[in-house]
């Protein structure tokens, strides 16, 4: 059974950093794309940001660009996603997707074409 696990959230305070894990069960490149979503309280799932595991350039939801920065770590089977200058708008439950999407864009690409989710982590950031 494949499976994603995501970890590294906890509560920060504005401006601080914190690096989320989301470490998988099957090699990362098995999947063309991971990305990372998030989902606060009363609001919509969106998407932040995605890597295509296979090559070609990351990509960043504006709420994430110039802060945030995922990486993948094919040894590990680790995608990590890197928030530095957190901001309360930041706070949300954050899950790790895998699949075959059209584009590996999490902002545009339909949430049933990451066919492999994980449970997720807690972010709160406070101001």
């Amino acid at each position: 059974q494949v499976r994603l696990v995501e970890s590294g959230g906890g509560s920060v305070q504005a401006g601080g950093s914190l690096r989320l894990s989301c470490t998988t069960s099957v090699y990362i490149d098995s999947w063309d794309c991971v990305a990372w979503f998030r989902q606060a309280p009363g609001k919509e799932r969106e998407g932040v940001a995605s890597i295509a595991t296979r090559g070609s350039s990351p990509f960043y939801a504006d709420s994430a660009k110039g802060r945030f920065t995922i990486s993948q770590d094919n040894a590990k089977n680790t995608v990590y996603l890197q928030m530095n200058d957190l901001r309360p708008e930041d706070t949300a439950m954050y899950y790790c997707a895998a699949g075959y999407p059209q584009q590996c864009t999490p902002t545009t690409d339909p949430p049933w074409s990451f066919g492999s989710w994980g449970q997720g982590t807690q972010v709160t950031v406070s101001a």
